[in-house]
């Protein structure tokens, strides 16, 4: 008896092709199934359909060290997981333990962004923005033509790439394709925000003064607060995608030129990304440097700091001197309003993780 169930099992890993350790490894074109949420279908690349094969070999480039020079840093090490795909620095730290020159941004709902990615939008897409942190002197600090020898070497990279991509040919351009897959995927709807929307929750009374203040305008006569934030960031994104000078700094102030050191265009000067406010809670520090350290410093920033520039843009209007003039309990409710946009899920989900 013994024998016969040796036997049908045998037969069955021949089938399988899986008896002979060298069995021949095949392309894989499983659809991976992308999931947004309520949010809207994005438009995704067709040039490359995202597949399960290409996700997890973009995955596994994510956290793999030896896309750096010295072989101790991968991606993951700026963009973690449980910090919203950030750091929680002010700047990062480099290969050579110098660190960068903006804090590392979020990496979240990007299959959304289609203006140009970093905070001075350097890089037009996703695919090109993938390699740029791989070949800087300052992050990863080596040479892309180096990673495609150390994953050439590498049998288990040979086999995912012939079942991402049809053959074992490991190229940049596939390198960044993998990538570009996995940063896809990285998507955050499942705040307490999305849950209260679809009425599976309500918000604390707190919450949800903080959020109609969110979403109002600022009323000069004073009659009703309103804190001008969804001009820029708007539900659902949280984004509107738009590089802004938000008056951290007047004209003799201007440390970083943002967006001008890309177009050369003055009016572009002290231009940022802005970023998404999905998992603000846990994305600190703020700003492109990184100045402020918690959500009430920023909040206090728009309410009565925010400075005149020859760049500023025009809807701080009402930010500007005076300011918006909103109350210590104002302040303190639109912070409880932004913590309703932590996703848990999305910070702790295995599925992004190397396992």
């Amino acid at each position: 008896m013994k024998t016969l169930l040796a036997a049908v099992v045998f037969c069955t890993l021949v089938l399988a092709g899986c008896t002979d350790p060298e069995y021949p490894v095949t392309f894989d074109e499983t659809p991976y199934a992308f999931s947004h949420g309520d949010l809207p279908a994005p438009e995704l690349p067709t040039d490359y359909a995202l597949t399960v094969q290409r996700v997890t070999l973009g995955r596994t480039l994510f956290h793999d060290g030896q896309l750096s020079r010295t072989g101790t840093q991968s991606c993951s090490s700026c963009h973690s997981q449980a910090a919203g795909f950030s750091d929680n620095r002010k700047y990062s730290i480099g290969v050579r333990g110098l660190p960068g020159t903006r804090q590392a941004m979020p990496l979240i709902n990007l299959a959304w962004h289609s203006r140009g990615l970093f905070w001075d939008g350097r890089s037009p897409n996703l695919r090109d923005q993938a390699l740029h942190p791989i070949r800087d002197t300052v992050e990863m600090d080596e040479v892309l033509d180096n990673v495609v020898k150390k994953l050439q070497a590498s049998k288990l990279y040979r086999e995912q790439f012939t079942r991402a991509f049809g053959n074992d040919s490991i190229t940049e351009g596939r390198i960044a394709i993998a990538l570009e897959q996995f940063m896809l995927t990285l998507v955050s709807a499942d705040s307490k925000f999305d849950r209260a929307v679809q009425g599976r929750v309500q918000l604390s009374e707190s919450e949800e003064r903080g959020r109609q203040m969110f979403m109002r305008e600022f009323d000069p006569t004073g009659k009703i607060k309103g804190a001008e934030c969804f001009h820029c960031h708007a539900p659902p994104f949280f984004t509107n995608d738009r590089f802004m000078n938000n008056g951290l700094d007047d004209d003799a102030s201007f440390v970083d030129l943002g967006r001008e050191l890309v177009t050369g265009k003055p009016t572009d000067r002290a231009r940022f990304k802005v970023p998404t406010l999905r998992n603000i809670a846990r994305t600190a520090p703020y700003m492109h440097d990184g100045r402020f350290a918690t959500l009430e410093e920023v909040v206090r920033f728009y309410n009565k700091g925010v400075k005149s520039s020859s760049s500023v843009d025009p809807l701080m209007h009402f930010n500007l001197k005076p300011g918006l003039n909103l109350s210590v309990q104002d302040e303190q409710d639109l912070v409880a309003y932004l913590k309703t946009l932590t996703d848990e899920n999305f910070l702790t989900n295995a599925i992004f993780r190397m396992p």
